[in-house]
């Protein structure tokens, strides 16, 4: 009986290494998220969350233009796709203020497991959008992922508080940002990308955040306020270098990985112990949106046989 080789085995040392390498860096991407929201969560008990989302996107931006070559520095604002690149900065900005509101109220592994339908709202806007249809069975699992979201948010019957909602947008408005990210990535370059995105922010709340401005009470605030736009900007960096090592179908099963981090930070900071139907309706979107990848990666596999 023949096996299949694994995504792993079945290219040869050099590119194994080098997958391998992108998968500890997609790990690693993913734990800067789940930092990244852990520390929202403490920062909002004490500092308006508009503030928080000014700070998470100027010390981005901020980063981005210092690191970037500083012979590049000058043209780093150049595309030709501009248009593109502003909606994606956009659609940022909202799931950035959907995600960090939503966290100051729900449990951290809460909002994880309603963010895990995002690659079952991509697989059906991929199809109108970018022409990628899907076929029954893919339909069926992104029917199930959906089913178990609604596990999770039990509407009607006593289940997450009202403020879910935001979770839910933030959800739907990072799968128009992965969209976007998608078709940019060919012809855009890492730097201007992120260049836009964490400046749109900056300039977006720059008018409003005199008016809620609150002066941190601790430097260990005032630490953090700064801290979490290095750990975003890092943990985008993390997911562009792995992505650059290795395909998207293999690293994007360890999406699923960032639920551990969230139970954890969750438990170990804030005492949250997730409830039953958070469980079950997180393996249930688990389980489906590892499906789904699976067929997108037989089918991938299947076409290029083919040619």
């Amino acid at each position: 009986m023949s096996t299949t080789p694994s995504p792993i085995d079945a290219v040869g040392p050099e590119q194994r290494a080098e997958r391998l390498t992108a998968i500890g860096l997609m790990c690693l991407a993913l734990i800067c998220f789940a930092t990244l929201d852990a520390t929202v969560k403490y920062l909002s008990a004490s500092i308006p969350v508009l503030q928080i989302i000014f700070c998470r996107f100027a010390t981005h931006f901020t980063l981005t233009v210092a690191l970037t070559p500083r012979r590049e520095v000058p043209t780093i604002w150049r595309s030709k796709r501009w248009a593109m690149q502003i909606l994606r900065g956009l659609l940022m900005l909202a799931t950035t203020t959907f995600n960090f509101i939503a966290v100051s109220y729900l449990q951290l592994a809460e909002t994880m497991a309603i963010f895990f339908a995002t690659p079952f709202v991509v697989a059906l806007l991929a199809g109108p959008l970018l022409g990628e249809r899907i076929g029954p069975r893919r339909f069926a699992a992104v029917l199930v992922g959906f089913l178990g979201v609604l596990v999770v948010l039990r509407p009607g019957l006593d289940g997450l508080p009202w403020q879910a909602v935001y979770s839910v947008m933030a959800m739907l408005t990072y799968a128009g940002y992965a969209i976007t990210t998608r078709i940019l990535a060919p012809t855009q370059t890492a730097a201007t990308t992120q260049f836009y995105a964490a400046g749109i922010g900056t300039i977006a709340y720059l008018p409003f955040i005199y008016a809620v401005w609150q002066t941190p009470q601790t430097w260990f605030l005032a630490f953090l306020l700064v801290l979490i736009g290095f750990i975003g900007g890092l943990g985008h960096q993390f997911m562009i270098l792995a992505h650059r090592r290795a395909p998207a179908p293999i690293l994007a099963p360890f999406i699923y990985t960032q639920i551990i981090w969230m139970v954890a930070l969750g438990y170990l900071i804030f005492g949250d112990v997730p409830g039953l139907w958070t469980i079950v309706g997180a393996g249930v979107v688990i389980m489906s949106g590892l499906y789904l990848l699976a067929r997108e990666r037989q089918v991938k596999f299947t076409r290029q046989r083919l040619r």
